[in-house]
């Protein structure tokens, strides 16, 4: 319980930073900024990890998302790099330091959380949920992405999308409860689930996608009408009505 409301927290941390980053707000002093910027980019996803493993247990969540902040911001491309490496050497931050990146490059949410549960495949359902919880209209490409290098975490990876996104809640339950399967497939379950469920608007757990799409049913055209003309004497085909004669009392 203590460990869930600390990532909570540092998820907040995350996202408001990067709200203000995005608004033109100049961002705090970050104190890993000068050490990671003294490090060439090849450097720069070890250092990163060293930095976070050498911190304080007490501290060493904060640090880690501080750490992401500072060597993503010299580095934006390299972010999925950059999160695999601290997730290998210190696997209790793969979560936050995922969540903190995705944030800063939303873009990127799908790579950064398969790079973070390649790392650290036991913690593939925090992943998915911290991922999740900053960018969660990514929420099919995130758990698809985590779930291809963790295939055995398929109930951990569903379980962690309930949780970042309650309006998942429903439809996961019942796709699995369907399913009857121990450790569901985790794209065969979110293959079901309607991107409009992820939005939390109104009836959207209960919004399921059908397997298969059909198009609308086929109408044919009404038929073209006859042309009247000096070439057939105002004379109609057979069976339509002269509507150019005086019609019958």
């Amino acid at each position: 319980m203590k460990t869930s409301k600390v990532l909570g927290l540092m998820m907040a941390v995350a996202l408001v930073a990067t709200v203000k980053l995005l608004a033109g707000d100049a961002p705090a002093a970050n104190p890993f900024f000068g050490t990671l910027s003294a490090v060439s980019p090849a450097e720069l996803p070890a250092k990163s990890a060293e930095l976070v493993s050498q911190a304080d247990a007490k501290t060493r969540l904060e640090t880690a998302a501080n750490v992401v902040k500072a060597a993503v911001g010299l580095n934006p491309a390299a972010a999925a790099v950059i999160v695999g490496s601290i997730a290998r050497s210190t696997p209790e931050a793969a979560s936050v330091a995922a969540a903190t990146a995705a944030a800063l490059v939303p873009d990127q949410a799908a790579a950064i959380a398969r790079a973070a549960a390649v790392a650290a495949p036991s913690k593939a359902g925090k992943i998915v949920e911290a991922v999740c919880r900053v960018v969660p209209s990514a929420f099919k490409t995130v758990a698809e992405a985590v779930a291809s290098v963790a295939p055995g975490e398929g109930k951990a990876i569903l379980t962690g999308l309930s949780a970042a996104i309650p309006s998942l809640q429903e439809p996961i339950a019942k796709i699995v409860a369907g399913s009857g399967a121990v450790n569901p497939s985790v794209s065969d379950v979110v293959g079901q689930i309607s991107p409009a469920a992820a939005t939390g608007g109104l009836n959207a757990s209960v919004v399921i996608a059908p397997a298969f799409q059909t198009g609308p049913p086929f109408v044919p055209p009404p038929p073209s009408p006859p042309t009247l003309g000096a070439g057939n004497g105002g004379k109609v085909q057979e069976g339509s009505r002269n509507y150019s004669g005086p019609q019958p009392p």
